[in-house]
């Protein structure tokens, strides 16, 4: 939302240059939404900012839900040095 006002631009506006419809971008923008790549490329692009500007800070604690992705707590565990999980 930061990047969306300080273009100067609607919700509204923006979902239209991005070829998406409002309410997904909407929920996008709430952190509701579960975007592809290709849609935050859209985003990206119609805010005129690179895409690694959208997902930069992001950490597995602030996904929806609190869902990690598979294997993170292994993942975890293997940089912390534990023995093998087999």
């Amino acid at each position: 939302m930061w990047y969306r006002r300080r273009a100067g631009v609607s919700a509204r506006a923006l979902a239209a240059c991005a070829d998406m419809d409002l309410t997904n971008y909407q929920r996008i923008e709430r952190g509701r939404g579960n975007p592809t790549l290709s849609t935050l490329l859209q985003i990206a692009t119609a805010l005129e900012v690179d895409l690694s500007v959208l997902v930069t800070g992001l950490r597995p604690e602030e996904l929806q839900n609190g869902r990690f992705p598979y294997g993170h707590t292994e993942i975890a565990r293997r940089r912390r040095g534990s023995s093998s999980m087999y």
